[in-house]
């Protein structure tokens, strides 16, 4: 198959969409199939990039940055130059650049699919309203018309296909899941020095309001062990300067936590020598960074939050706890630092129940997809030709 890929900030690691769609792209070059790429980032080190200029909105740029967002301005002769002749365009966003793209792959008689991963909670929380429900449902109205307009489209989770069906989005949808990159397996990592004697506790993803790991600095305050934990936030984002404040403020002086950007070698190491994973977002449509943890087999403590579908990854009722309660998710921590060896076989468990969700799984059932729907384009063509 030859597969165009449409997303704006395509090759931006700090993102967590791009980090799944780039991750699609390389296994299924590995699997001998063509992969074309529109992005809006210059500098892309792959095969067969497009790049279209960049959309810019003066007033609120710094902001849009701030979210780990660019957004790419449609070229029609670009994107006519790399839809031309594909078997298939995948749509990643619901942007201007997606829409011309969806546009032009339908003039040309070429199959498209699309990928729900902008979750409305995530863009509402931003700006202090993501619990106002009818904003949020506001935003799924808007993304529907897009959608719509496809006969197919993937959802991360079965609760996104369950509230995008509330919504009445009408495309097949495929639940399946983005996966982890196989690099993330357990392996033998160097505890720092600063870190000697302490427990450590990691969770990695965006710094954000939505991501709550406010919370964690609160449980921490309020653990029992609050001196002999240290936690590790591993990313970036408009929240940092407020949960240092807030740490600041809570824990011991010799306790703050570390902030640090880790590239994928890093990400690892800290998972490696970690004690315990929080993920602690109140939204999330799958979150890689908590698979990423326990295929590592680093024990996740997961918010229950009725907006995350990352709470699907619990093994028991040890793995949760209540959504936005800092006391709820401290007795987590607490109980899993008094019972070690309930711990021990939890990870053990955890590596076992990764291996459903390794990107090679996962890919050759969106490949499925991928052929479905271009066996489906193919008969409308010929259904086309033959009525003329």
């Amino acid at each position: 198959m030859t597969i165009t890929i449409i997303m704006d900030q395509y090759g931006d690691k700090s993102n967590g969409t791009t980090a799944t769609a780039m991750h699609l792209a390389a296994t299924m070059r590995e699997h001998g199939h063509t992969v074309r790429i529109v992005t809006s980032m210059e500098g892309v080190e792959e095969e067969n990039v497009y790049v279209v200029p960049k959309r810019t909105f003066p007033l609120v740029m710094k902001f849009i940055r701030s979210q780990g967002m660019e957004f790419g301005k449609p070229d029609e002769s670009i994107l006519i130059d790399a839809i031309r002749g594909a078997d298939l365009v995948h749509f990643y966003l619901p942007f201007k650049l997606e829409k011309v793209g969806k546009q032009i792959a339908d003039k040309l008689g070429v199959a498209s699919t699309a990928a729900f991963h902008v979750q409305p909670e995530n863009i509402t929380s931003s700006v202090k309203c993501g619990k106002i429900k009818p904003l949020n449902d506001a935003i799924y109205r808007g993304f529907k018309s897009f959608y719509n307009r496809f006969s197919h489209i993937h959802c991360p989770s079965k609760m996104l296909a369950d509230i995008l069906d509330t919504h009445g989005y009408t495309a097949h949808k495929h639940v399946i899941s983005n996966g982890f990159n196989d690099f993330f397996h357990k392996v033998e990592s160097v505890r720092p020095k600063e870190f000697e004697g302490k427990y450590v506790i990691t969770m990695s993803g965006r710094l954000s309001r939505e991501k709550r790991q406010d919370l964690i600095i609160e449980a921490a305050a309020s653990s029992k062990y609050r001196d002999n934990i240290r936690l590790v936030f591993c990313g970036r984002g408009p929240w940092e300067k407020k949960l240092k404040k807030l740490a600041e403020k809570l824990l011991p002086e010799g306790s703050q936590p570390v902030f640090k950007f880790c590239s994928q070698e890093e990400l690892r190491d800290v998972i490696c020598y970690s004690d315990l994973y929080v993920h602690a977002s109140d939204a999330e449509i799958e979150a890689i960074s908590c698979m990423e943890a326990f295929a590592c087999g680093l024990v996740p403590v997961i918010s229950d939050s009725p907006t995350t579908a990352t709470k699907q990854f619990a093994l028991d009722e040890r793995n949760l706890f209540r959504a936005g309660d800092a006391e709820s998710l401290r007795d987590k921590i607490d109980y899993f630092i008094e019972h070690p060896e309930e711990k021990d076989e939890l990870s053990a468990k955890y590596i076992e129940y990764s291996q459903r969700y390794r990107v090679e799984n996962c890919v050759l059932e969106m490949e499925k997809m991928f052929e479905t729907v271009i066996s489906e384009n193919s008969e409308k063509r010929r259904e086309k030709a033959d009525a003329v």
